[in-house]
Parts: C-alpha cells; structure tokens; sequence
C-alpha cells in the first residue's frame, strides 16, 4: 500500500494539480473507463459503481498509510470524487427517451 500513496504523490508533484482537481478526474476517468470495459450505459449505474467502489477503496487506503481518519479530508476527497459521475449517470437515467425520426428510403 505504500508504493500506491507514493504512486499518488508522484501523480500531484508531476501534474501539479490540486488534490481536490485531480480527484475530479479521477472520478470521470474511471466512469468513462469503466463505461467502455462494462459496455453498459452509464444510466445503468454500473459504472458509477465502479467509480463509488474504487473511491472507497482509496480512502481505505489512505486510512491505513496515514493510521486514522482525517474526516474533512475524507468526505471532500468522497465528494469531489463522486459528484459529476453521479450527477452524468443520474442525466443520463432520467432523460426523456427520444424516437428516432424514421428516414425516407428512396
């Protein structure tokens, strides 16, 4: 689990970005991918899933290399994390289903 915090750590020094940004991208890139390796929409959750599954395994981690929870840390890591997945899965659920126009054949 140490080489993973290092991993991460690497990740922040390289790109520069907060953690708090990079939580973001994380979440949207393990949606997408998670949309692609599934094949399934992402208004069936599967994939948020995903993405809900590995945040939470992060933050176990991250409270195994610190040894204890850091709350504020934790829930703003969780949110930031989730929020646009969740919100583009939960659009992507609801929207009204449209009928394609049937095309003229000639």
């Amino acid at each position: 689990m140490l080489f993973y915090a290092t991993f991460k750590e690497a990740i922040a020094n390289d790109t520069g970005l907060a953690n708090t940004i990079l939580h973001i991208h994380a979440g949207m890139l393990i949606l997408l991918t998670a949309r692609v390796v599934t094949r399934r929409s992402l208004g069936t959750f599967i994939p948020f899933a995903a993405v809900l599954v590995l945040e939470l395994a992060n933050e176990v981690i991250d409270r195994v290399n610190h040894g204890s929870w850091r709350w504020d840390d934790t829930t703003s890591d969780v949110v930031n994390t989730l929020f646009w997945p969740f919100l583009l899965s939960l659009a992507i659920r609801l929207r009204p289903m449209t009928q394609q126009a049937p095309t003229a054949t000639a």
